[in-house]
């Protein structure tokens, strides 16, 4: 599905097509640009970072939006286990066939996990943004964090707002 789903996108994207119209048949996902995904029961920040909260870990991984703007993923660059990471700081970078971005942090914490499979497969990032291609797993220092990022409805709103922009 997630595959059909890409392959919908980036042939939509090069042709030029718009969707204006929400998906009925999956409730768990709300979408923004055609068949970029938006899940329930995560966190958004405004430089299209997502987190999960899941009891002493959070996961944390780039958009599919974002995915879908860079292009093919063809390297990462990950933080070592051990380390800390910042609320809106840098905590490695994705490069694609367009460009390289920096991967920042919507939380601080400890890096509990990285992905190591997006050494050898950083493709996994526009496959599965949400899944497979997590980037890191962080024990949060300060969860309340988590409160002003964004919910699904309002990355929803601000990637479509921040589309129209340009």
């Amino acid at each position: 599905m997630a595959a059909l789903r890409m392959w919908a996108s980036s042939t939509a994207n090069a042709l030029g097509v718009s969707c204006k119209t929400k998906a009925q048949f999956l409730p768990a996902f709300s979408f923004s640009r055609c068949f970029s995904s938006v899940l329930d029961g995560l966190k958004y920040a405004n430089s299209h970072e997502w987190v999960k909260h899941d009891g002493p870990v959070a996961v944390i991984g780039i958009t599919d939006h974002a995915q879908d703007h860079l292009g093919e993923v063809v390297f990462v660059d990950l933080p070592e286990v051990g380390g800390s990471v910042s609320k809106g700081g840098s905590f490695g970078a994705v490069e694609s066939v367009k460009a390289s971005s920096d991967v920042n942090s919507p939380i601080s914490g400890e890096v509990v996990e990285v992905n190591s499979k997006l050494t050898e497969a950083p493709g996994l990032i526009n496959s599965s943004p949400y899944e497979d291609g997590w980037m890191i797993k962080i024990k949060p220092s300060d969860p309340s964090e988590l409160q002003p990022l964004m919910g699904p409805s309002e990355y929803t709103k601000f990637c479509e707002e921040e589309d129209a922009a340009h």
